[in-house]
């Protein structure tokens, strides 16, 4: 019998689709106005500003269009009474367990975006190698409850979480 990956249940907030639509423009109008600056102090390189600005507004509609909502529909978390599962990715997926008995600390940022969204970001920091497992797009209230829940349970578990 052939082991199976534990497949999460839960969804992101649909906000989330908002949260990396605004991330993409914050990254993208800076660079189209980086290209703007060249294009306007050096004439050399105004031949090319056509193909630069038509190759960032098509990545830029990529991350408006495509990736929010390719994300939305591959994002997954789940708690349970043994261990924390995400999958995230839109281009490269990864799938991550974190058993609670190896649970450090558990977190609930916000960024200045998430903040105005009403969204959290939860981060579990485990004894390992890989990191955090973070669960992004999360609203605030979930997030908030979910870290709770998880330090009540980290608590009750005997060991050092090594």
């Amino acid at each position: 019998m052939t082991p199976t990956l534990k497949d999460p249940e839960n969804r992101l907030d649909r906000k989330a689709i908002a949260w990396w639509m605004l991330q993409s423009t914050a990254l993208f109008v800076p660079i189209l106005v980086v290209i703007a600056a060249v294009g306007w102090f050096f004439e050399a390189t105004r031949p090319y500003l056509p193909f630069s600005v038509a190759l960032a507004v098509v990545l830029w509609a990529v991350g408006l269009f495509v990736e929010p909502f390719w994300r939305f529909r591959v994002h997954r978390w789940q708690a349970t009474g043994t261990a924390v599962y995400n999958r995230t990715g839109w281009i490269v997926r990864e799938w991550r367990a974190a058993p609670l008995s190896r649970i450090q600390t558990v977190d609930a940022t916000q960024g200045p975006i998430e903040q105005l969204l009403g969204l959290s970001t939860l981060t579990i920091t485990t004894a390992s190698s890989n990191g955090a497992v973070e669960i992004g797009g999360l609203s605030k209230d979930l997030a908030d409850r979910v870290a709770v829940e998880l330090t009540e349970i980290a608590e009750l578990t005997e060991g050092d979480a090594t």
